[in-house]
């Protein structure tokens, strides 16, 4: 059986195009929800109009689709409520920090 963990250990080997860390460090993914083999991942961006939309996507969908017995992967996006640099995770912040970006 999928749990949740596998989904979101899963989530964090996907990283964001632009900065070397995790969608999940980045604070985009809301949610992930588990129903026996079909994966619901509820997840926003950084902007409207960020070019990787896509990219990010199909990768969330191949890494979460590695999961043993995984058969689907749906991704919603949603705008509501917007990222901010506050969704970013302590971990993040720090790499972040090293790499000289400031928040």
């Amino acid at each position: 059986m999928v749990t949740t963990d596998q989904v979101w250990d899963a989530l964090a080997r996907v990283n964001d195009p632009e900065y070397p860390l995790s969608v999940v460090d980045l604070g985009m993914v809301y949610g992930v929800g588990v129903n026996h083999k079909d994966i619901q991942i509820e997840m926003t961006f950084t902007a409207i109009g960020c070019p990787a939309i896509d990219m990010i996507i199909a990768d969330v969908r191949d890494e979460v689709g590695k999961i043993p017995e995984v058969q689907g992967v749906n991704v919603d996006v949603v705008w509501s409520p917007a990222w901010t640099k506050a969704c970013i995770t302590d971990k993040g912040r720090q790499i972040l920090q090293y790499y000289g970006v400031g928040l």
